[in-house]
């Protein structure tokens, strides 16, 4: 009797750990969405150099709860030239659950992006349809990195502070 409530108990304890795992990997994993598009879709003519060249909104879901905060790289890997950064920004509060159209959080750091301005810079191929990938962030530290600095300065001091990331992509082709 002794063996089969032991072997019973062994069960519930697996059953409720593959519970919990797969909560956490199915239902809560961190998430960038936009009203202004879906993933894999087309970005509106607003915010490219066709329209008003300002960022889209944004929303950011199931930030990790020991993040410190966040970091948003939003890149073009289809560029002639290679991988074209539109806009970089650092040290959002783990608590900032959207951007709002045009914005950027007061306390977050706008860096140094390819057209060299500290700013969004909207798509704007010169052929072909492009992707452009809106990279989260949640990181276990608040960076101490400068307002003037580059992507690859960025990247340098988030790798080693990465908790988890989140990827929204829309396409762009100039009209």
């Amino acid at each position: 009797m002794e063996k089969i409530l032991a072997a019973m108990m062994i069960i519930l304890a697996c059953t409720a750990l593959a519970i919990a795992g797969g909560a956490k990997k199915g239902g809560m994993k961190m998430k960038i969405s936009s009203p202004a598009f879906t993933d894999s879709q087309s970005i509106p003519d607003r915010y490219t150099c066709n329209g008003n060249n300002i960022s889209p909104p944004l929303r950011f879901e199931n930030i990790p709860a020991r993040a410190k905060s966040l970091a948003l790289i939003v890149d073009d890997p289809d560029a002639p030239a290679g991988t074209w950064t539109h806009w970089i920004v650092w040290n959002m509060s783990p608590r900032t659950r959207e951007l709002a159209e045009n914005a950027a959080p007061r306390e977050a750091i706008v860096g140094k992006n390819d057209f060299y301005h500290n700013s969004y810079g909207g798509p704007c191929p010169p052929s072909g349809t492009h992707r452009y990938f809106f990279r989260l962030y949640a990181l276990d530290a608040v960076l101490q990195t400068a307002g003037h600095a580059t992507r690859a300065e960025l990247e340098k001091a988030l790798q080693p502070h990465i908790i988890e990331t989140a990827e929204l992509m829309g396409t762009y082709q100039k009209k």
